[in-house]
This record gives structure tokens, sequence and C-alpha cells, in this order.
């Protein structure tokens, strides 16, 4: 999975869990929150998601990894890639 697929995964879930947030000019480097109309419940909601569709764990401690979709990319695509290794 490349970055820019990473950072689609991510889109892809906050669209589900965030509907009426319009995603089209979210911003790769700036964080998240900042953006959008997240709350810490969504945040939860994400990383949710990240597990249950994807079996991708983020231990609570590097939430903050999470906080942009640059940053999502840059921690979460070689978690993507070493869960499809092992399938």
């Amino acid at each position: 999975m490349t970055n820019d697929e990473c950072k689609q995964v991510v889109l892809d879930i906050i669209a589900d869990i965030a509907p009426d947030e319009d995603l089209t000019q979210v911003k790769p480097d700036v964080r998240l929150r900042d953006q959008l109309e997240l709350d810490s419940m969504d945040f939860l909601d994400i990383v949710m998601e990240l597990r249950k569709r994807h079996g991708i764990e983020v231990p609570e401690a590097e939430y903050q990894k999470l906080a942009s979709l640059d940053s999502c990319a840059e921690y979460l695509t070689p978690k993507f890639n070493a869960a499809g290794a092992q399938k």
C-alpha cells in the first residue's frame, strides 16, 4: 500500500463516521481536528475502524501519530504493508 492509498483509507473511514464533513479540501499536513469537526469520540471511532476493517492496532500512546493525513500515512503504511505480507 502506498502513502496515498493509506490516506484514502483514513478519509474513507472519516467519511463513514462523519458523513456531513466536506473532505475534498483536507490539507494533508494540517491536524485533522483543526480542519474537521472531529471530537475525541470520532477519533476513537477512526482507531476502532482501522482495527475492525484492516486489523491495524494503534496503541493509545501512539494516537498522536494520527494527527494529520501525512502523519497517518507515515505511521500506518508500514503497518498495512506488514499486515498484507502476513496474509
